[in-house]
């Protein structure tokens, strides 16, 4: 991993040395490179994200998110995946949804299924890994960094393919969670791994009551 801090060779100008360090940012602790200059993209498995920050006891405030990666570079998309349930127009997770709509987030959605298990316990099935995978190959041409706010190891050959494209890849997620959301696989594929817990004075915020903003698959647990 390349340090964002330069060193100047001797008798170069100071000026110059200060320009190019202030040309890259980092997260604190983690010294993950992210250049002004570089086409971003966002790809975030809302439930996985989900699970992850209530795992560290606090929640997404997705406007100072989408701030902060716009500050670090050219943000071209932010994708926010979810499946909701058929006919629930009162879905817990609807007010979100409809929040990421209006503001700069690219919403892609389908129908979850509900179905019963052996045990009588009510599921929920939607999984949006096809869909995350399928946008993030056809942008990839246009993009020179993308930030994958998952922990799911299923993501490894993605993340493998689109390095072979030139594009480098961070993944958001953590390992300070019992047990740790992020496959250990994911985490060694990709090119920076950024801890959540890092980003929390960044953009997160107190918890809400339970049924606010919650994803499908999290309240069937109930």
């Amino acid at each position: 991993l390349i340090s964002p801090i330069f060193d100047p060779p001797p008798g170069r100008d100071l000026l110059t040395h200060s320009r190019k360090t202030q040309a890259v940012t980092e997260f604190s602790e983690g010294h993950f490179m992210f250049y002004k200059d570089e086409r971003l993209a966002l790809f975030i498995d809302g439930s996985n994200l989900y699970a992850a920050a209530k795992a560290l006891g606090f929640d997404i405030d997705y406007k100072l998110l989408r701030q902060e990666f716009m500050r670090r570079g050219k943000m071209l998309r932010a994708f926010y995946y979810t499946a909701l349930l058929e006919n629930d127009e009162y879905s817990p997770i609807r007010p979100l949804v409809d929040w990421l709509n209006y503001n700069g987030f690219t919403m892609v959605t389908k129908q979850a299924k509900e179905y019963t298990d052996s045990q009588g316990r009510r599921k929920v099935k939607g999984n949006m890994d096809i869909e995350l995978t399928v946008d993030a190959m056809e942008l990839a041409p246009r993009v020179d960094h993308i930030v994958l706010f998952s922990g799911d190891g299923d993501f490894r050959p993605l993340i493998e393919s689109l390095q072979r494209q030139g594009v480098r890849v961070s993944v958001v997620s953590t390992i300070r969670s019992q047990p740790p959301m992020i496959s250990d696989e994911l985490r060694r594929q990709a090119d920076n791994f950024i801890e959540l817990d890092e980003l929390k004075d960044v953009l997160g915020r107190p918890p809400r009551e339970p049924m606010i903003e919650r994803e499908p698959v999290a309240a069937a647990a109930n």
